[in-house]
C-alpha cells in the first residue's frame, strides 16, 4: 500500500459528510478516527463500531503523534476554533476539509494557522438530512470531489487528498479556490434560495395546493428540507459568489414576469432552460473523460489540472 494511502484520517465533525467519510475510510481497512462535540453522536458512532470522541485535544494530540491528515467537517461558523485547536495540538499536520465553500474556509486556515499545510476540499454529495443517522458510506460512490489545486500547492500533498477522495469512491475535480466558489454558487447554492422560495410560495397557496403537489414540487423543493441553520452557514459564507447569481436569477425572473404581462409569453426563459438542461445532460450525466498527460509535480501541472477540469474532465489516477 503507498504510504499515503495508509496514513491515518482524523475527522473533525461527524455529521452527514464527515460521519460518512469516517464509516466508508473505516469500512475500507484505513485508520480513520473523529471528533464531534455532541457526546450522543459520538455514543451513536461507537455503537456502531467507529472510533469517535468527544476530546477535541485529546483527539488531535493523537493525530500529530500519527501523522494523520486532519479534516474540517464542521459548518463555517464553527471552523476558526477548530483551526486554532489545530494549530495548537497537531501544527504539522496536512489540513483539508469537506465544506461547501473554499475562499471562506482558506481565509480562516490562513488567519488561524498561518503556517498550516492545507488544501482544500469539497465532495459534490449530501441529503437533505443531517446528524450521524443520516450517515451512509456509499454517499460518495460516484461523486464529483473538488481538490484545490493552485500554482503554488504542494503536489505530494495535493496526492494525499486526492488519495482521500478517491477511496470513498468519488472522482476529482481540480479547481482553484475562486472558480469553485462561483460555480457552486451557481448549481448548488442558489438552487436552494429558489427551493425555499417554490416551497414557500406553494405552502402559502392552500392546503389543496400542498394536496396536488407533485414531482415538479417535490423535486424542486428537496433542498429546503435541509435544517435551516446548516444552509445559512453555506449560503452565507458564499455571499458574494451567490448575490452574482441570484442577482441574474431576479433579472430573468423579472425578464420572464414582464413579457407575461405584455405579450402573454414566457418562451425565453422556459427556451433557455430547457436548452441549459440538454447541456447538463450532456456533460454531467456522460461518462467522465479522464485528465491526461499531467504528472503531479512536474513544472505546470496544476494549470494543467485546472485548465482540463474547465473542459469537464476528471482526475482517475
Amino acid at each position: 500500500m503507498d504510504p499515503d494511502n495508509a496514513r491515518p484520517v482524523c475527522i473533525l465533525g461527524l455529521g452527514l459528510i464527515g460521519g460518512s467519510l469516517l464509516r466508508v475510510l473505516a469500512d475500507a481497512g484505513r485508520a480513520a478516527y473523529g471528533y464531534n462535540r455532541s457526546a450522543a453522536t459520538v455514543e451513536q458512532a461507537t455503537a456502531a463500531g467507529y472510533d469517535a470522541s468527544a476530546d477535541l485535544a485529546a483527539v488531535l494530540r493523537r493525530a500529530a503523534a500519527d501523522d494523520a491528515v486532519v479534516v474540517l467537517a464542521t459548518p463555517v461558523p464553527a471552523l476558526g476554533a477548530m483551526v486554532a485547536a489545530v494549530a495548537e495540538h497537531a501544527p504539522g499536520c496536512l489540513l483539508t476539509d469537506v465544506v461547501s465553500v473554499k475562499e471562506e474556509v482558506a481565509r480562516i486556515v490562513a488567519a488561524g494557522h498561518p503556517g498550516a499545510r492545507y488544501v482544500g476540499g469539497h465532495p459534490m454529495a449530501g441529503t437533505a438530512e443531517s446528524g450521524w443517522a443520516a450517515t451512509d458510506p456509499a454517499l460518495f460512490t460516484g461523486a464529483m470531489w473538488m481538490v484545490t489545486t493552485h500554482d503554488d500547492t504542494d503536489p505530494h500533498d495535493w496526492l494525499a487528498v486526492a488519495g482521500i477522495a478517491h477511496a470513498t469512491g468519488a472522482l476529482v475535480v481540480p479547481a482553484a479556490n475562486d472558480a469553485h466558489d462561483r460555480a457552486v454558487a451557481a448549481i448548488s447554492h442558489n438552487p436552494h434560495l429558489t427551493a425555499a422560495v417554490t416551497a414557500t410560495v406553494g405552502a402559502g397557496e392552500s392546503a389543496l395546493a400542498l394536496r396536488l403537489a407533485a414531482g415538479s414540487f417535490r423535486d424542486g423543493t428537496r433542498v429546503a428540507g435541509t435544517a435551516p441553520e446548516l444552509q445559512r452557514a453555506m449560503l452565507e459564507g458564499n455571499a458574494t459568489a451567490l448575490l452574482n447569481t441570484l442577482s441574474e436569477t431576479i433579472d430573468r425572473l423579472i425578464a420572464a414576469r414582464d413579457a407575461l404581462r405584455d405579450h402573454g409569453s414566457v418562451e425565453v426563459i422556459v427556451d433557455d432552460g430547457h436548452r441549459a438542461r440538454a447541456r447538463y445532460e450532456q456533460i454531467a450525466l456522460a461518462p467522465p473523460h479522464p485528465i491526461e498527460g499531467v504528472a503531479i509535480g512536474d513544472e505546470g501541472w496544476a494549470h494543467e489540472l485546472r485548465r482540463q477540469a474547465h473542459l469537464a474532465r476528471v482526475w482517475m489516477d
